[in-house]
């Protein structure tokens, strides 16, 4: 399963690159706001700079909700570094700027989406990635990590290549769990990613095979 970094905080991302596991970012307006990055200028200069930092695919999102903007948009963003992943939302317009990107070699990731339908369409239309946000499910009383097993029942069974991405990833066990039914990858916080070093009985070995270090050379 392929890690990546939901963020716009470069510190945070060279903090996962440097554990060597990182293999990509997702990012949104509201990340970007989150980190003082506002402005077009300024957020398509961001991009640039976390692709400097990691080596795999970027998404970086349209804001324009129509077709001719979402494909004005989506260019200028690939046209930034070859990393880049266009992310387009789960709308009609959207389906059909995504198949026009996927003609056009430009790789694309299907955000927003909450149903095995929207899935469908969106390797249908030669989505690069698909988006399912599971905490957001979760949040209001739905499986989300039951929508991912759903998606892969549909995409096994038709040998759709669209790579499954587990978004709004809340802890730890969301990654675990995305793991065991066969999420291609998952994007989450930072803290979900440090969070698989964590168990009680590591902490307790490594302390006392410190402590009979200790007293073997004392």
């Amino acid at each position: 399963m392929k890690f990546f970094i939901d963020t716009a905080n470069l510190a945070q991302i060279k903090e996962a690159q440097q554990l060597g596991i990182l293999d990509g970012v997702t990012t949104n307006p509201s990340l970007m706001a989150k980190e003082g990055i506002t402005g077009k200028n300024n957020i398509l200069k961001h991009y640039v700079a976390i692709c400097n930092i990691v080596e795999g695919d970027v998404s970086a999102e349209v804001i324009a909700t129509d077709y001719e903007g979402m494909i004005r948009e989506g260019e200028e963003l690939a046209d930034l570094h070859e990393q880049i992943v266009v992310k387009v939302p789960m709308i009609k317009e959207g389906i059909k700027a995504i198949k026009y990107f996927s003609d056009k070699g430009i790789k694309t990731n299907c955000t927003l989406v909450f149903s095995v339908g929207q899935a469908l369409l969106a390797a249908k239309a030669g989505a690069t990635y698909v988006s399912p946000f599971i905490g957001r499910l979760d949040d209001i009383s739905t499986d989300g990590l039951n929508l991912i097993n759903e998606i892969r029942e549909v995409y096994d069974n038709y040998g759709y290549e669209t790579e499954i991405l587990a978004a709004s990833v809340r802890h730890t066990m969301h990654i675990i769990e995305c793991a065991k039914i066969g999420s291609d990858v998952m994007t989450g916080p930072l803290s979900a990613i440090i969070g698989l070093l964590n168990h009680p009985l590591t902490d307790i070995g490594l302390a006392k095979f410190l402590a009979d270090h200790k007293k073997g050379n004392d």
